[in-house]
């Protein structure tokens, strides 16, 4: 697991601990159930829950060894419906890094997170060896389910990186800390910057900085591209997952003109009167 997953699990059973005061494998059965509802209770997404449930699954059968049986019963899943993923206009990427980004590192940032399609940690842990010119790549080390992989490098993106590159002359990561140089950004700074970006760009707020990754997946296929090579830009095991970015945005709808518009209805008999 990614090291923000360990912490994410991790972080699942501490607050399940403080929440009893006591130790998790002193809680019953009955305990467990009536957490589950206490934070279903608290108002919590379906993403969310389902990700507690999987970290204190994972406590208690790896480390306690409980069985199949008693994590399927005391800790189920909560149903969740499907939720399509929510992407800007171009239009509204031009104005996040232009208007949102007055600061040149805070727009190179954001424009390789969009320009390549990668995920936060993807684009706090670049490196400078990862910048491949020659081929046009950026090398992706590590990615979610420790896979590596290549995403493109466009021209564009290629210039802002070298023109802030003169400026800040960072040494190994493309994006240090600023605190510790020698550390790469921290994923809560990355955030920080995009939440303000949009902000600054009066945008209206579709969720963190993955918006940039849907946007990428989705204006790729719209522009015509296979979605087997979207798949792999994006490092998607399964089609699947690369299919739901397959919506049509509500301004790309607009657009689109209904086949009942293409017809000839003139030949259409005259309304009765009666």
């Amino acid at each position: 697991m990614s090291p923000r997953t360990q912490e994410s699990y991790v972080g699942a059973v501490y607050y399940l601990a403080k929440h009893y005061h006591k130790s998790p494998d002193l809680l019953t059965d009955e305990e467990l159930k009536n957490y589950l509802f206490h934070m279903a209770e608290r108002g919590l997404a379906p993403n969310t829950l389902n990700q507690n449930v999987s970290a204190l699954r994972c406590f208690y059968k790896l480390t306690l060894r409980r069985s199949v049986d008693f994590l399927k019963e005391v800790l189920p899943r909560s149903r969740k419906g499907v939720r399509r993923p929510q992407a800007f206009s171009q239009e509204e990427i031009e104005d996040l890094l232009t208007v949102g980004c007055p600061h040149p590192k805070c727009r190179a940032f954001l424009m390789t997170v969009y320009g390549a399609g990668l995920r936060l940690e993807e684009a706090c842990h670049l490196k400078l060896e990862h910048i491949n010119r020659k081929r046009m790549q950026i090398r992706v080390e590590q990615g979610k389910g420790r896979k590596d992989r290549y995403t493109m490098l466009s021209p564009v993106l290629l210039a802002e990186l070298e023109d802030y590159w003169r400026t800040f002359r960072p040494v190994n990561w493309v994006f240090p800390s600023i605190k510790y140089p020698n550390a790469a950004m921290d994923y809560h700074t990355g955030q920080r910057i995009y939440y303000r970006a949009v902000k600054r760009a009066g945008l209206p707020k579709r969720g963190g900085i993955h918006t940039l990754r849907h946007s990428f997946a989705t204006h790729l296929l719209e522009a015509g591209v296979e979605i087997t090579v979207v798949q792999r830009l994006l490092g998607h095991t399964s089609l699947a997952t690369t299919s739901t970015y397959l919506h049509v945005r509500q301004e790309r709808l607009a657009q689109i003109k209904s086949p009942l518009q293409l017809l000839d209805l003139k030949r259409l008999p005259a309304k009765s009167t009666n």
